[in-house]
């Protein structure tokens, strides 16, 4: 079922490898929740500018601070002068540009550095679109992330901690200090106790089939937790499909090497699978291609669909 937003929202797609952005619309002004990731900054700028509308754009809020939310981020301040706000625990990590703590050389990811000029806390409340939103903490995904909920429209605006069919991935068990599993739970059990009739996620279009998508999400949560070479491998996919959609080709013979290196996978392999890098690299080939998402070509990898 299409979700019916009010007329002064709207969410602006690009595919998986940018996040969705969701503009509020305020009079002649308007704010921004997440931006994408940095090689979709110049088509985010194009989106944001053609659905203003000759509106300013004030204000860019992030839920959390992986690569695929905030790449646009600097772009956005160029293009329109908006303030950012940021969630208050990725503050520092943004103001010295920890790539590592952002996930960025965790991940063989890439984002262009931005100031925050403020910082959002859970419990936080803001006036966006003519409708009064809350900052709710969601660890799991990121430790550190943020939903915003509108009890009286009852929306939620709920990054990568809910979407139609799971969660983001759980990056404090696969490469962190733990703790992910757990936090996920906690976030899903409240989550699902609030007012809500249609979810706005960080990724694919808004939905209100809520109840469904918290059995998805519950389901995979317990997989996970009974058996955590699953948690690892779905991992491995979801970033090497992000890393296809960056690139657009990858060497078949140079993904053993590739996935030694990278901490990301080479930690997940030694926690959960301790594969060779070579048994791991077929293992992956041959997941992607039977998932749908890539496709072989001349020894070469693609995404799907781009051969």
């Amino acid at each position: 079922m299409q979700a019916a937003l009010p007329d002064s929202v709207r969410v602006l797609q690009r595919g998986w490898l940018s996040a969705n952005t969701i503009l509020l619309f305020d009079g002649a002004s308007a704010s921004a929740i997440d931006s994408g990731y940095v090689t979709d900054a110049p088509q985010t700028v194009q989106l944001v500018r053609d659905a203003l509308c000759g509106r300013s754009l004030a204000r860019l809020l992030n839920t959390h601070s992986h690569s695929d939310h905030v790449g646009g981020n600097a772009a956005l301040v160029r293009a329109f002068g908006c303030s950012v706000s940021v969630p208050e625990g990725m503050a520092d990590a943004v103001a010295c540009w920890d790539e590592s703590a952002l996930l960025l050389s965790a991940a063989d990811q890439r984002g262009e550095r931005f100031a925050a000029q403020s910082v959002l806390r859970a419990g936080d409340r803001f006036i966006a679109g003519g409708l009064e939103w809350e900052a709710i903490a969601a660890p799991g995904h990121d430790m550190d992330a943020l939903v915003f909920h509108c009890a009286d429209a009852r929306l939620l605006i709920s990054g990568d901690a809910l979407w139609r069919h799971g969660f983001g991935i759980l990056f404090a068990d696969v490469i962190g200090a733990g703790g992910g599993l757990e936090a996920a739970r906690s976030t899903l059990e409240m989550l699902a106790r609030l007012p809500i009739d249609c979810v706005l996620p960080g990724h694919g279009a808004p939905f209100v089939e809520v109840d469904q998508a918290f059995e998805s999400a519950f389901a995979r949560l317990q997989a996970f937790e009974q058996d955590g070479s699953r948690m690892a491998r779905n991992a491995l996919r979801a970033c090497m499909t992000f890393t296809l959609l960056e690139r657009g080709v990858f060497s078949i013979d140079a993904l053993p090497d590739y996935l030694a290196r990278v901490p990301l996978y080479r930690e997940a392999n030694a926690r959960y699978l301790q594969q060779t890098p070579d048994a791991l690299a077929e293992w992956l080939v041959d997941a992607l291609v039977q998932a749908g998402v890539a496709q072989r070509s001349g020894g070469f990898l693609r995404p799907a669909g781009l051969v």
